[in-house]
């Protein structure tokens, strides 16, 4: 072969119908958003005063409203991120059109989660729609994000995502349920080993 690597046959085990495959996308994905309007209607409520210390300080609920992406970033430019939101999710349809993979499903749903999850916030809350702030109130190491910028349930879910996204294609995995194997490996593969190979030429000179 010249190409150095090639793809599963289209019956490989990993492949399921786009149906299910979908299923699983708008599953996850409706799970991380309900879940994560649940936990930020919860986060309202809180003293942003007075954080919640859990796990010995490892762990703090601290109400915040981010105007900005990570470490406030464009904080006075909150009506980009609903832009952004959209192109992401128009990218995300575009790649499940072909989508036949359980693990890319898990993953793409992830992501939809987390974007949508967050662009509800940029959308519906205060100060005007469009320009919402995102309610965070994950905070660990200390209770004000001075360790790490505050969080919700909707960024650990686009961040599993992306994280599980970059996994499967380091892997090979495609998001169609076929994967990119390279040449030496399916060599090996079609190779008998060694003990199977010298049993039958013993088997045959018994004969």
């Amino acid at each position: 072969m010249d190409q150095e690597s090639e793809r599963e046959p289209e019956h490989s085990p990993r492949r399921i119908g786009r149906g299910p495959a979908l299923s699983v996308l708008v599953g996850m994905a409706g799970f991380a958003i309900v879940l994560d309007l649940v936990t930020k209607e919860w986060a309202t409520k809180l003293d942003p005063h007075e954080p919640i210390r859990l796990l010995g300080g490892a762990v703090y609920m601290s109400l915040t409203r981010n105007s900005g992406a990570a470490f406030s970033l464009l904080e006075d430019h909150t009506y980009i991120f609903p832009i952004i939101a959209l192109i992401v999710l128009g990218a995300l349809g575009f790649m499940a059109r072909r989508l036949r993979s359980l693990p890319w499903a898990i993953a793409l749903g992830m992501i939809v989660g987390g974007v949508v999850g967050n662009l509800i916030d940029r959308v519906f809350r205060a100060p005007a729609p469009f320009h919402g702030h995102v309610v965070d109130f994950i905070s660990v190491f200390d209770a004000h994000g001075r360790a790490f910028p505050i969080f919700n349930v909707a960024d650990m879910a686009l961040v599993g995502g992306v994280s599980l996204a970059i996994l499967l294609e380091l892997q090979g995995r495609q998001r169609d349920g076929s994967r990119i194997t390279s040449e030496k490996d399916t060599a090996t593969d079609d190779e008998p080993a060694p003990s199977a190979a010298v049993g039958s030429e013993r088997g045959s000179q018994a004969w």
